[in-house]
């Protein structure tokens, strides 16, 4: 067991080291010989990882203008809220499924600028090895200043035939209060979306609000549901694309940064650990292939992100360094490894930010239910779970937000005193698995709906304050919080 694990973690260490080239140093080899055909930006783009003075652009090249069509009706499932597509026949080729999009080889580049300066990529090629998507890091912005993007895409030199643009603002120096809104949801399936034009309604919501960057804590795609159920690399590779073709997740990420964690849904299936097995045909390895194919990181997949004087934000891996499920029990279990654990403490303890946030993809204070036993809420890794929480309690301006459950809530330990706000899942048919009558003495607020938490950083008379507001899918305000430093 003990050398399964030693083969999993230098897997890992190779997906999450070295994949991104400094956009300098991009250089296209001779182009390939293409007719002279069309390419399109079907999965639109987004902008990742950003910081006062970097940024990372990701997008897919395309060989058709729009995803496939809904072709199957969909009912609740009889005892979850969940939605299910009828008769879908998970034998069809993938590039036919609903929501497909198909990739295409050609060439891409990224154009970023601001009113005193621009910077250009190189042509960057996309091709099937890495499902056609591309990313381009980009460094020596400023702080605290707007940028437009531009995305050119072609099938051979000189033919530019696909166009994107948005824009993004970089984060704040740590020396300047600056005020600021984030958004973050969680938990999204496909065949959970709530309308059928636009995809999911919550994020048009929070496009309305015009935060400055979004945080999704996870299951962005569910490779272990139907429509169809991942077996293969192709099947979890169509997951990404159906969701990023829905028009409300476009339109957003045009103007909205986005950090991403994952969770066990987007890597192979539910609670997965190191030692789980595989889903058919595809491998937890290939779950990070996939994921590090649409979600590009410069280095370690944990990772923190000062924005102004008065927030930090530390965003978590809480699946690649866990123990494996069949450890010996008692004692030694971690979610988060010892390295991630050293970084985070030293990291905290460093901050000087008048807010620090956890962004962790499952609970820390939960209530949770008791017969789950993957995150620190759970009587399994209770042990890791109290020392974190008291960590966190001693430190000042801590919050925990997290992902994975399936309500909203907000809640305070009963022990140490720690806040948590659980943001709720991206559509109403995706909330269940907790009753609204069900209030434990940790709830301050409960509601088993879906939408997502809006958390606003602003200062009055010079004093720092934080606010949190929980909001149902169409933007309507559910609950609110607010705190000074």
């Amino acid at each position: 067991m003990a050398e399964n694990r030693r083969s999993f973690l230098t897997k890992i260490g190779w997906l999450t080291g070295g994949l991104i080239t400094p956009v300098n140093t991009i250089r296209a080899r001779a182009p390939f010989k293409l007719g002279n055909y069309r390419v399109y930006f079907t999965n639109g783009f987004k902008v990742m990882e950003v910081s006062q003075n970097e940024a990372i652009i990701w997008t897919r090249l395309c060989a058709n203008e729009q995803p496939n069509p809904l072709i199957h009706p969909k009912e609740k499932h009889k005892s979850q809220n969940n939605e299910y597509p009828i008769d879908f026949n998970e034998q069809m080729p993938v590039r036919e499924m609903d929501g497909g999009v198909t990739g295409s080889p050609g060439w891409v580049r990224a154009i970023v600028e601001n009113q005193r300066d621009k910077q250009v990529s190189d042509w960057q090629q996309a091709s099937g090895e890495g499902d056609f998507t591309v990313s381009f890091p980009f460094t020596g912005l400023e702080p605290a200043t707007e940028y437009k993007v531009r995305l050119e895409g072609k099938a051979e030199k000189g033919k530019v035939t696909a166009h994107q643009s948005g824009s993004f603002r970089t984060a704040g120096s740590e020396a300047s209060p600056s005020e600021l809104l984030l958004t973050t949801s969680t938990c999204q399936y496909f065949w959970n979306h709530d309308d059928k034009d636009r995809g999911f309604k919550t994020y048009d919501a929070m496009r309305q609000l015009k935060p400055d960057f979004f945080i999704h804590t996870g299951d962005y795609v569910y490779y272990d549901r139907i429509g169809p159920m991942v077996d293969n690399l192709e099947k979890a590779r169509h997951k990404w694309h159906a969701m990023d073709g829905w028009p409300s997740l476009k339109e957003f990420y045009q103007h909205v940064p986005i950090y991403m964690l994952k969770d066990d849904h987007d890597l192979l299936k539910d609670d997965v650990f190191p030692d789980s097995n595989p889903l058919g045909e595809f491998t937890l390895e290939q779950g990070l292939q996939v994921w590090r194919e649409n979600v590009p990181l410069k280095g370690k997949p944990y990772r923190t992100f000062r924005w102004g004087k008065d927030l930090q934000v530390w965003l978590v891996e809480g699946r690649e360094f866990r123990s494996p499920r069949e450890i010996i029990a008692g004692g030694g279990r971690t979610i988060w490894g010892d390295e991630q654990k050293q970084w985070f403490t030293s990291t905290m303890k460093a901050s000087d930010a008048s807010f620090k946030i956890l962004f962790s993809p499952t609970p820390v204070v939960g209530p949770d239910r008791e017969k789950k036993m993957d995150n620190h809420a759970n009587q399994l890794f209770s042990e890791e779970g109290n020392w974190l929480r008291q960590f966190l309690a001693e430190m000042n301006g801590v919050f925990v937000v997290n992902g994975d459950r399936h309500w909203q809530y907000f809640s305070i330990d009963q022990e140490t005193g720690l806040r948590e706000f659980g943001a709720g899942p991206v559509s109403d048919a995706q909330s269940g698995g907790w009753a609204q009558e069900d209030k434990r003495p940790e709830h301050q607020f409960l509601r088993v709906k879906g939408g997502f938490l809006g958390i606003k950083v602003f200062r009055q008379n010079d004093i720092p304050k934080i606010d949190f507001r929980h909001y149902d899918v169409n933007g309507n305000e559910m609950h609110q919080e607010e705190f000074e430093a």
